[in-house]
């Protein structure tokens, strides 16, 4: 509605896409790129300040030990009590037979978005990022919804997008720990 407002933005921070051809909800694809790929696609052809992306594999190689998560909706405080409340299905699930496979969730507690929001709030918390020309598949009957990465740059894409590669656990752990203070 208003053509001016991808160059308003300062930057912009995504926890979405994938970014080896492995899926969460379809074979391909992640959960947020899949329920609107044509949002996804332009935004990365469309927008052209700085853009961050924690993808899938991002946030399942750096889960949340379950140790860690139990001290963390333990602390004495309302927001970590509703944080219990709000996570108990998904702990659940994650923990059971059916939500325990390690290839989606690890062995511990994920929570997405909190990556890409930690990023933002403390750069330092990636250790290790890579640019690339990014764009998102649109007609493929397996692929649709999955993020593609041009490693080649063979699409000569000009905008280029930070992808989080990895994660200083403990600076990580220190900001959940505040957020619930």
């Amino acid at each position: 509605m208003d053509p001016t407002f991808p160059s308003k933005l300062k930057s912009l921070y995504i926890m979405g896409g994938n970014t080896e051809g492995r899926g969460n909800v379809r074979v391909s694809g992640e959960f947020n790129f899949v329920t609107d790929p044509e949002a996804a696609s332009i935004v990365f052809s469309h927008y052209t300040c700085p853009t961050y992306i924690a993808p899938l594999e991002y946030t399942l190689r750096h889960v949340v030990p379950w140790d860690f998560f139990k001290k963390w909706i333990d602390q004495n405080t309302e927001k970590a009590q509703f944080m219990k409340k709000i996570t108990a299905l998904t702990t659940e699930y994650t923990k059971s037979d059916e939500g325990s496979n390690q290839l989606l969730f690890g062995d511990g507690f994920q929570s997405c978005d909190s990556y890409a929001m930690a990023a933002a709030i403390d750069e330092s918390v990636v250790t290790e990022d890579a640019q690339y020309g990014v764009t998102v598949e649109l007609h493929g009957t397996m692929t649709r919804g999955m993020m593609v990465l041009d490693t080649l740059d063979l699409l000569k894409l000009k905008h280029k997008v930070t992808v989080f590669l990895k994660c200083d656990m403990e600076k990580f752990k220190q900001l959940l720990m505040n957020a619930l203070k």
